[in-house]
């Protein structure tokens, strides 16, 4: 997971460098778009390698993958090269982290699960730490591709004397087969999104997100008739309750991705550095570790937790409405915007291990492969559909245009405006998700 999790960190902490040295501003939200699209589709493919591989030969195959993404970004002489790297890191890092929630149900009794979870979401703050700063120190240095570089022996070492500390062999209980159909409508669901973000025109970003969603419907609904499924069938069944957990994941994961933009603001609206700028980045993330670990163990009150966690993410996006399009390198503005993240990521971080706990609850023994890997589906496909709505809202308010600073205030006006409303809508899914399971 810190794998997965510093690769995310330290592209967006670089990608302002990126874009100074080869350009590409209008593919900006592209960099996270496609590892997050193509992590998806890594962890799709999660079941069915655990099951044919087995741990040990499953995580050694996930790290060679990530290995010739790392090399191909450190090599990208222009940023469609560097967005090829993203692909292929994307689908070795969403093989990591599918395995990571598979390895937690097959390894923990079902009272460690929040726990477990928990520490998933620990490494997340381990990144905050080391993806800027990796980052940040090359950036600064005016050397960003050494940041990919560094990342080679880490890799190296894990594939080897890392996965080597995992067991061996098949493990049957996972098998299962790809279900291409259903992947290859949630990929292009993907795909169609960001391909419309990148224009600056209203008229094409309606147009992609309205294709996106009959997409995405498409995909539900052939879902619910399919025998080979991302989801569970629980998820289709007459008991409401477990669609409202994905449902509230999901726009929690959309109200989060205002963090790709978060170190970019920094730099061109509070004259911060890389370093600095990707650490003010990484703040949501830290806020998301610290209410995961705080609140996983609080299992009697979980359902009073799910209920109330979005309202510290809506807080904390009003106060970015404020505080994030302010152009000043004030500590006030500065120490607001990291006020404001804190809050989003921890309130996102205070419910997510008690929702993935309840999505392993809530399925059946016969899906509980599927619950699984599922979270991961959720997760990466809302990450990748809020990251294409964030870059569309951004270029459509003047974004692009890398000589008007006023563009830009009004872009991150635009986008923490928007996203405030996902964060507020999550707020009601959770109430219905509490009230559904407590009925």
């Amino acid at each position: 997971m810190a794998l997965h999790a510093i690769n995310v960190f330290l592209a967006t902490t670089i990608l302002p460098s990126v874009i100074a040295d080869i350009g590409g501003t209008e593919l900006y939200a592209w960099a996270t778009t496609v590892f997050v699209f193509a992590s998806v589709l890594g962890s799709t493919i999660a079941s069915a390698v655990l099951g044919a591989r087995g741990p040990r030969a499953s995580y050694r195959m996930a790290a060679l993958i990530l290995g010739i993404g790392t090399v191909i970004c450190a090599l990208a002489p222009t940023m469609p090269v560097l967005l090829i790297g993203r692909l292929v890191q994307g689908i070795g890092g969403g093989l990591l982290f599918a395995l990571c929630y598979s390895m937690i149900r097959i390894s923990f009794h079902e009272a460690l699960w929040p726990r477990a979870m928990a520490l998933v979401s620990a490494m997340w703050g381990v990144a905050t730490l080391v993806g800027p700063a990796i980052g940040g120190v090359f950036a600064e240095l005016n050397a960003w591709r050494w940041s990919f570089w560094i990342l080679i022996p880490i890799v190296i070492l894990f594939g080897t004397w890392g996965a080597s500390r995992l067991p061996a062999g098949a493990y049957d209980g996972t098998a299962s087969r790809i279900p291409w159909v259903s992947v290859g409508l949630l990929a292009v669901a993907v795909l169609v999104i960001s391909a419309a973000s990148i224009s600056s025109l209203l008229s094409i970003n309606v147009a992609g997100l309205v294709v996106a969603m009959l997409l995405l419907f498409a995909w539900l609904n052939h879902e619910r008739k399919a025998t080979r499924r991302l989801l569970p069938a629980a998820a289709f069944g007459p008991n409401p309750r477990l669609r409202l957990v994905y449902l509230t994941m999901s726009l929690l994961v959309i109200a989060s991705t205002v963090e790709v933009f978060v170190p970019y603001f920094g730099q061109r609206l509070q004259g911060l550095g890389p370093l600095a700028a990707g650490y003010l980045g990484a703040v949501m993330a830290a806020g998301w570790t610290a209410g995961s670990i705080l609140c996983s163990g609080i299992e009697n009150r979980r359902l009073l937790i799910v209920a109330i966690a979005p309202a510290f993410s809506a807080l904390g996006l009003m106060v970015l409405i404020f505080t994030g399009p302010v152009h000043s390198g004030g500590a006030l503005a500065i120490g607001g915007i990291a006020i404001g993240l804190l809050l989003l990521g921890w309130g996102v971080g205070m419910a997510w291990p008690h929702l993935t706990t309840m999505v392993l609850q809530f399925v059946p023994d016969e899906d509980q492969g599927l619950a699984g890997s599922s979270v991961t589906t959720v997760q990466l496909t809302a990450t990748a559909f809020g990251s294409a709505i964030a870059g569309a809202i951004t270029n459509v308010a003047g974004f692009a245009d890398t000589n008007s600073i006023v563009g830009v205030q009004t872009a991150a006006q635009w986008l923490f405006g928007i996203f405030t409303l996902a964060a507020l809508i999550a707020l009601a899914t959770a109430i219905l998700t509490a009230r559904s399971t407590r009925h």
